[in-house]
């Protein structure tokens, strides 16, 4: 579960189990948008890294890049999603090939494309708070 305790700051901290992740909305941090572009990013190292440990290669000198394409009336919203994988000298073309192979898997790159699959639900309540003093005595 992901949990938002609301306030009138810039700031917005998202908490969960594990750790916590801090947006702003002036610009002083990331915005949620950017943490998903960053996300997709992270899941292509991380997937790289898993397919050098599997090629028993050193992951060491592989530099990548990622570059959303946007549409031009809406710079938010990403029509594609290029990623780049260089590679130090020395990587044979099927080294290369299960690298990328591997990268097109990231899972959070599968989730934005089947996300249409997701059903959002929003429901709002009313926190009621219980105290010691309880009104109802229960």
């Amino acid at each position: 579960m992901f949990k938002i305790e609301m306030s009138d700051q810039n700031q917005i901290t998202v908490t969960s189990k594990k750790f916590n992740y801090v947006y702003s909305v002036d610009g002083s941090l990331p915005n949620p948008l950017e943490a998903t572009f960053a996300a997709l990013s992270g899941c292509a190292g991380v997937y790289t890294l898993k397919a050098c440990k599997k090629l028993n290669k050193s992951a060491e000198g592989i530099s990548i890049e990622c570059k959303p394409i946007v549409k031009p009336d809406n710079p938010s919203f990403p029509t594609s999603w290029i990623t780049e994988i260089h590679f130090p000298q020395g990587w044979e073309e099927h080294e290369k090939t299960t690298v990328n192979e591997a990268v097109k898997k990231c899972a959070v790159k599968e989730l934005i494309q089947m996300g249409s699959q997701i059903q959002f639900v929003v429901n709002s309540s009313t926190k009621v708070l219980i105290t010691d003093k309880d009104p109802l005595n229960l």
